[in-house]
């Protein structure tokens, strides 16, 4: 065995005696003939490339054919180093290269002959070198390849195409980080395109020198596009950043890009008011702060406002006290003394004056006729004392007596009252069919002032004497006793309103305008406030405010960028922030907050809870929503769209998400707007994402108002999930005869941390296009939207942009429409007294189920039943949660004929006395 070959000799394969006797020598034309080569081998197809090719001689047996033990393959020439070729094959008496069509030199051959020791056939290896001046003769042409053909007495092989192509990468990248500064936990994309390269060139991120690996750190990963994404900017991420390009040529790096993660400065609370600074008269006092809550870093902004507050002071001056003249000698007694007093009044000693000093009575020695006398006149008068303090001990008890009765009758009074407070105007009601559920129809006059109505005031009484109704007696008409009501409906102008709020601390944190604002003011009838095209409302029930007390209420919705949410990890903001007040307001019921909620629900893919700010200012989870409530303050009903939040505490409230797997997913509305005019040739179509909720949908209408837009199409709804993909954007089948677009890129991005933090408001992208002719008026083009890998929403675009068009209609919805401040018997849809009865049938617990936890699964209102029974009145609760559901369009039919059925279940539960008859 061993290695032949040489540099000389002629190009093609060698003369007939150098093919050994196994096999007839194929001339030079043989090898050349169109069965075999052709000189345009170049043009064979790509299956050729890659699969090794049998020739069988005619009538030689196949299995003698040459088998290749090792093929040639693809290589890249670094700098001016040649590459070797090589591939084996048994049996094979003869094999050479063919290079781009042409048979390689003979001497260019380097061959090894041997014996496969399990078959005993020949095995024979040839290699050669390729070098950069060979390849680059044909640079340009087309690609250069070899390829192997083994000869044996059976027939020829050949082997798979291999490509040889010198290897480079350029020095410029096409594209580097650059340098930014950006404010913590907001996210940061560092884009990197690297130079072109053969074979292409890996990429890898270096943080001050030293390599980021993803897998270490789950802030950080790299997009397939190279680029290096921090999701929360933190601290630590303050470095220079650099990208490194490599493959088996060279290492290429990227200008360093200097990331910046500042911190904004926030103020501490205030200190106590220090001490007056004079002891008499007028002075000062003064209280500080410092920007210490956070400190700003990095070049993050002051706080600002003062750090110092004065305030003017007056402390009273200390009066010391001195004595009055003495009285005179009093008459000497029996025990032949008298006395003198003075009082230190002249004077009296105030403000930390001193007391005076010395005695305040004097008493000395005397003589008189009484001095020795003890007669009977003592006795009468120690006997006519007794008698006077006995005569008061009585009188005493008497007034006691008096002023207690009169309590118990005052009381009695109150109690009968405070059941008349819905207001009805008078009527006279006819005994109904059982079957009728009209009665809860009955509206209330607010009219007057002073009401009057018919009914029974006697509570329900177990006697032997009872009526059995039908069913649906809890809406039969009440008794014939005739009553009357007297109570006022206080009313606040909007402007005095907003003056007296001013002056409390916690105005400073409410936005400004009456946009978002509804208030009113209540007492013990309740209402509702509602901020119009939101779906946000407040209902205070009735009794929620203790009798006797008048309640200033307040309604707002917070913009994102009003309010700093703080969110921990995968978390995300589902609802507007909204804030009802002034907190530390005393309810003895709970009020129901109504806001809308972007999130697709379920247990297994979301872990939602219910935040309050507390009055430090840090947020608190009060609420896990599908756990069973650890507190009796605190209830949030979850629905499709909405939520209902029971709250007893009225403060600042916003419902917060945290994906618990990547089928997590929050609805998107993606709406289009663009100009209603166009005096430009260029004209621009913008794609807001938003929440899907009406406020958010609210506050781009009023901006879009501002900017002169019109709606474009009818908003859709997107799911997005948490897969860590971005949001794409692209526009299609725009006529290219009549405008261009100017986008350079074929898409666009909004970044996915952008969208899931919920933080950001009014995220959009715009299309900027050009019309080619200024009497161009008609536009028509596709706008596709989508979640890399997920789902995608089209907008179908064919309108004339010269003509006006309006909001449509479904931007305000006809629930919205109304008063924001309704008070008393006017914010509910039940009439006061029905409600009344039908609460006093279902509070009390029934064996049979005829009770409230009946009419709670009637109303699809039974997910925490616990809840309910926790309060004085369940079934209040549940009414209180079907006004907030269903105002002002709820179906009182549906309720009566859910109520009725509750009765149904044992008629004998509904039995009432005669009285009530």
């Amino acid at each position: 065995m061993g290695w032949a070959g040489s540099r000389q000799g002629t190009l093609g394969p060698p003369p007939g005696h150098g093919w050994g006797a196994q096999a007839p020598a194929p001339s030079w034309a043989a090898l050349t003939a169109p069965g075999l080569w052709c000189a345009g081998a170049a043009g064979h197809s790509r299956a050729q490339q890659s699969a090794t090719v049998a020739t069988p001689v005619s009538g030689a047996s196949p299995d003698l054919l040459p088998r290749f033990l090792l093929e040639p393959e693809d290589v890249y020439i670094v700098k001016n180093k040649p590459v070797s070729l090589a591939c084996r094959a048994t049996p094979a008496t003869q094999i050479y290269f063919k290079c781009n069509g042409e048979w390689v030199h003979q001497g260019d051959h380097v061959t090894q002959h041997s014996t496969d020791r399990s078959t005993g056939l020949p095995v024979m290896e040839v290699r050669i070198e390729i070098t950069r001046q060979q390849v680059e003769k044909i640079f340009g042409l087309e690609e250069y390849w070899c390829q192997c053909v083994a000869w044996s007495s059976s027939g020829t092989t050949k082997s798979q195409k291999a490509f040889v192509r010198i290897a480079y990468l350029r020095k410029n990248f096409e594209q580097e980080p650059t340098a930014r500064e950006v404010s913590i936990e907001q996210g940061i994309v560092l884009p990197c395109r690297p130079p072109e390269g053969i074979p292409p060139a890996e990429v890898e991120w270096l943080r001050n020198e030293e390599l980021v690996d993803p897998a270490l750190d789950a802030n950080v990963y790299v997009t397939p596009e190279h680029s290096l994404v921090l999701r929360q900017a933190r601290l630590a991420d303050t470095a220079n950043y650099t990208c490194v390009a490599k493959n088996i040529v060279a290492r290429r790096r990227s200008a360093s890009a200097a990331i910046t993660v500042y911190v904004n400065g926030g103020w501490s609370t205030w200190t106590q008011w220090s001490g007056c600074s004079t002891s008499c008269g007028r002075g000062w006092q003064k209280r500080s702060r410092t920007c210490t809550n956070p400190t700003p870093l990095n070049g993050g902004a002051f706080c600002e406002g003062q750090n110092v507050q004065k305030s003017a002071c007056t402390t009273l001056c200390p009066v010391d006290g001195a004595w009055s003249e003495w009285s005179k000698w009093s008459v000497c007694g029996t025990e032949c003394t008298h006395w003198r007093s003075r009082e230190c009044s002249e004077p009296a000693p105030r403000n930390g004056g001193q007391e005076c000093h010395g005695a305040e009575l004097e008493t000395r020695n005397c003589t008189s006729e009484l001095c020795t006398a003890q007669g009977a006149e003592d006795v009468a008068l120690y006997v006519g004392l007794i008698a006077v303090a006995v005569c008061l001990v009585l009188l005493l008890l008497v007034g006691v007596l008096v002023y207690c009765r009169k309590k118990g009758g005052l009381d009695a009074d109150v109690a009968d009252s405070s059941i008349l407070t819905a207001g009805f105007q008078p009527v006279s009601i006819k005994p109904s069919k059982a079957d009728n559920p009209s009665l809860l129809t009955i509206q209330p006059d607010l009219s007057t002032a002073t009401m009057t109505y018919q009914g029974s005031l006697c509570p329900r009484q177990d006697g032997p004497a009872k009526l059995q109704l039908p069913n649906g007696h809890l809406l039969s008409p009440l008794g014939a006793g005739r009553h009357t009501l007297h109570h006022s409906s206080p009313a606040a102008e909007g402007a005095d309103f907003v003056a007296r709020l001013s002056t409390q601390s916690y105005f400073r944190s409410l936005p400004r305008g009456n946009t978002n604002m509804a208030y009113g003011t209540f007492n013990f009838l309740g209402g509702r406030l509602m901020i119009p095209n939101t779906g946000i409302s407040l209902l205070i029930p009735p009794d929620a405010i203790p009798r006797g007390k008048i309640y200033e209420v307040y309604l707002t919705l917070h913009k994102q960028e009003e309010v700093r949410l703080p969110l921990a990890g995968c978390q995300t903001l589902l609802s507007p922030i909204v804030s009802c007040g002034p907190p530390g307001v005393l309810l003895t019921r709970p009020a129901i907050l109504a806001m809308g909620h972007c999130v697709e629900a379920s247990a297994e893919n979301w872990s939602l809870r219910l935040k309050k700010q507390s009055c430090e200012g840090t947020w608190e989870d009060v609420l896990q929503l599908g756990a069973e409530p650890c507190t009796e303050l605190y209830y949030c009903q979850l629905e499709a769209q909405a939520c209902y939040i029971f709250t007893e505490q009225l403060g600042r409230f916003a419902l917060v998400g945290e994906s618990l797997s990547m089928a997590a997913s929050k609805r998107l509305k993606l709406v289009l707007f663009a100009p209603a005019a166009c005096p430009s040739l260029e004209y621009n179509i913008r794609v807001y994402c938003l929440s899907d909720t009406q406020d958010a949908l609210k506050e781009v209408i009023q901006l879009e108002k501002q900017m002169g837009g019109q709606l474009i199409g009818a908003p859709r709804v997107l799911h997005f999930k948490d897969s860590y993909h971005n949001l794409r954007l692209s526009i299609h089948d725009m006529p290219s005869s009549l405008w261009k677009s100017k986008l350079l890129a074929s898409y666009q991005e909004i970044p996915f941390y952008h969208i899931w933090s919920g933080l950001q408001p009014y995220l959009h992208c715009t299309f900027t296009l050009e019309r080619l002719s200024p009497s161009t008026c008609e536009l028509a083009c596709k706008i596709w939207i989508w979640q890399v890998e997920g789902d995608g929403q089209s907008f179908t675009i064919n309108f004339n942009i010269a003509k006006d068009t309006r909001f449509s209609d479904w931007l305000v919805p006809d629930s919205e429409v109304g008063s924001p401040a309704l008070v008393g018997p006017s914010a509910f849809k039940i009439p006061f007294l029905i409600r009344q009865k039908i609460i006093s049938s279902l509070d009390t617990p029934c064996a049979r189920g005829a009770d409230w936890r009946t009419l709670a699964q009637k109303l699809n209102l039974d997910s925490h039943l616990s809840f309910y029974a926790s309060k004085p009145s369940p079934t209040a609760m549940i009414l209180n949660l079907w006004e907030a559901r269903h105002f002002p369009n709820g179906n009182l039919s549906q309720l009566a004929a859910a109520v009725a059925e509750v009765g149904k279940q044992d008629g004998a539960l509904f039995a009432v006395s005669e009285a009530e008859c």
